[in-house]
């Protein structure tokens, strides 16, 4: 007997979870498709969250009371936060999880949540509306039991006509110990979608028991208090350390003298991995000057003996991986509990995504995650909660929700995929972001939250704490609007320059050396007032000036899209545009900025550079 649903999401990993939950959240009845209940949310590769530009992103989905960052604080036992002596701006928060603890975390939020129900199963074929092949009406599995739905979101990670590499062993699965999902990924490529390959790796697991942590260089856990979510439980689980080795001229050695062995060279895989998470065969190959590159020795968990290597992924042999493993300091009696291996898949080119991440010319079908083109988990998680949502606002009639560039990190990444497309899988970076200095992971609920409250995807907690911080932030703000001299913040033993200005203690706050400690001498605008909160009037106090002048580079650019384009200007003279900007804008000659805007690849930065050279040009 077949089954109704609003919803059908393929895919019970970090993409699939956040998708179902969203839609969820927002009404729609929602089956999420799996092959097995045990393995949702597990975390395949690293046990870890967050990081530069990807911590960013998790900041996001939790604005949308996603439940990646929750889970996260629920099961961190190690926190960090990256690029702590720089700017709020490019600061990354990153936790280590415990593996278990992370997966129990995301199957109890998902059992609570109302309207979504877990479907065990293998996804075998997309079901199509009867008389049209372009609307999609449900998805049968491979028992051929029909679920009928008005949107299906693909979220299938690796699982897409999988492979698994070590060495000469080749295996068919997504994930060690899983099967492929072969019979969909055939179907997807008789619908002529683009379709290509991707791969990825994962380092061997070892035996914690077996490695001499006093050898080590320790990194421990940050002492700094912040979490992942303000809706979590905290920090609740002890806190460990991570170890440090390195690579050594032997462990290069090892792997040179085994590349003929290594899936990656002797033609088995000819799929692009990642370029800023590469294996350790490429990183000797492609950086052979470099003496060494560290190795964190990650703790898997708090009752686990397994420990992951973060910085040698390979797929060499066995044989290989532990004499490479064994040339490492502190590792020279190291147990491999789980080889490494490369895992090959495919993909869809997201160019035939729109911005709702729904799949132009088949109605109803939306894509998540790594098949996408994306890697890690964090953009997996976002992409699911944008795919979730827009499905479920298609499924009841209303009206979609498209995140621009500056507005948040999702944004950027979408616009990259859909406009550019990829060479390699995809990551965040925060140098991917043009109007970064207003898209901080620490603000991420006052820039997304009242989108999220629009699109009804937040629960009556998340409404009601949102609430509550913006009736304090108002109440500071009142405060902060005072008016002072600087001989009044002297009187305080507050150094500043004595230029007789009277200035607001928010404008006061952009000076070097006051911050919330000095401004509580002269008020009590931050009494009382919970610290994420308080040091995110701080930041914007101290990128005011900045931010201002991106917000007018914003609107600039949105009411000079009318603006012709001299159709002799010599775009390969413009400073700030790659060459295949170049290369397409020659090609296309657009009329105006709006024109440029359209044409694939072309991001804001580089329209800015066309308008300052149209200018100069006119002037």
């Amino acid at each position: 007997m077949a089954r109704t649903f609003d919803i059908i999401v393929v895919g019970g990993g970090h993409a699939g979870c956040e998708a179902a939950a969203a839609a969820a959240r927002m009404g729609a009845s929602t089956a999420l498709v799996t092959f097995s209940r045990e393995t949702v949310g597990a975390m395949s590769c690293n046990p870890a969250i967050g990081g530069l530009g990807k911590g960013h992103l998790v900041r996001e989905v939790d604005a949308f009371d996603g439940l990646i960052a929750r889970a996260a604080d629920h099961a961190a036992i190690h926190y960090r936060m990256l690029n702590l002596s720089k700017g709020a701006a490019v600061q990354g928060p990153r936790v280590q999880a415990d593996r278990r603890r992370y997966k129990a975390a995301i199957h109890a939020l998902l059992d609570a949540q109302a309207n979504l129900e877990i479907v065990e199963g293998e996804a075998a074929a997309l079901v199509f509306a009867e008389g049209n092949a372009h609307r999609v009406a449900g998805l049968e599995l491979a028992t051929g039991e029909r679920l009928h739905a008005a949107a299906v979101v693909l979220a299938t990670g690796t699982f897409l006509k999988g492979r698994m590499f070590c060495g000469p062993d080749i295996t068919t699965g997504g994930r060690v110990g899983e099967a492929a999902a072969q019979r969909l990924g055939d179907q997807l490529r008789a619908l002529e979608l683009p379709m290509a390959r991707l791969k990825t790796g994962t380092p061997p697991r070892l035996d914690g028991r077996t490695i001499d942590w006093g050898a080590l260089e320790e990194q421990p856990s940050d002492d700094l208090g912040w979490t992942m979510s303000p809706l979590g439980p905290g920090r609740v689980a002890p806190q460990l350390f991570c170890g440090i080795t390195r690579t050594n001229a032997r462990t290069h050695e090892i792997i040179r003298g085994a590349l003929d062995r290594s899936p990656l060279y002797t033609g088995a895989i000819d799929a692009l991995g990642p370029r800023y998470c590469p294996s350790i065969e490429d990183k000797v190959v492609r950086f052979g000057d470099r003496d060494g590159h560290q190795v964190f020795l990650e703790p898997e968990g708090l009752d686990d003996h397994l420990v992951y290597p973060n910085g040698i992924s390979t797929s060499l042999p066995e044989d290989a991986q532990i004499a490479l493993v064994r040339s490492m300091k502190g590792l020279e009696r190291a147990e491999i509990a789980q080889r490494g291996y490369a895992v090959e898949y495919d993909h869809i080119d997201p160019r035939a995504l729109d911005s709702t991440l729904s799949i132009r010319g088949v109605e109803g079908l939306y894509c998540a995650g790594q098949i996408n083109g994306t890697t890690g988990y964090e953009e997996a998680a976002a992409q699911g909660l944008v795919a979730g949502i827009n499905a479920a606002a298609f499924a009841c009639g209303s009206a979609p929700m498209i995140l621009g560039r500056a507005s948040s990190y999702i944004g950027v990444m979408i616009d990259d995929l859909v406009l550019q497309g990829i060479t390699e899988p995809y990551r965040m970076l925060t140098a991917r972001a043009e109007y970064r200095l207003r898209l901080r992971a620490d603000n991420g609920a006052t820039r997304l939250t009242p989108v999220a409250l629009a699109m009804g995807c937040v629960g009556d907690e998340r409404r009601a704490w949102f609430e509550a911080r913006e009736q304090t932030r108002a109440e500071v703000s009142g405060k902060l609007a005072t008016l002072v001299t600087a001989a009044t913040l002297a009187a305080s033993d507050i150094s500043v320059a004595l230029d007789g200005g009277r200035r607001s203690l928010f404008d006061w706050m952009r000076f070097p050396g006051i911050g919330r400690a000095e401004i509580a001498r002269v008020s009590d605008a931050f009494n009382d007032v919970a610290d994420d909160l308080a040091d995110e009037i701080a930041e914007d106090a101290r990128y005011a000036p900045y931010l201002a002048r991106q917000e007018a580079e914003v609107r600039e650019l949105r009411a000079n899209e009318s603006v012709r384009i001299d159709p002799s200007l010599d775009y390969r003279a413009i400073a700030g545009l790659s060459n295949e900007m170049k290369e397409r804008l020659e090609a296309a000659r657009p009329e105006t900025l709006a024109a440029a805007s359209r044409i694939r690849g072309i991001t804001p930065a580089a329209l800015s550079a066309i308008l300052v050279q149209t200018r100069r040009r006119a002037a």
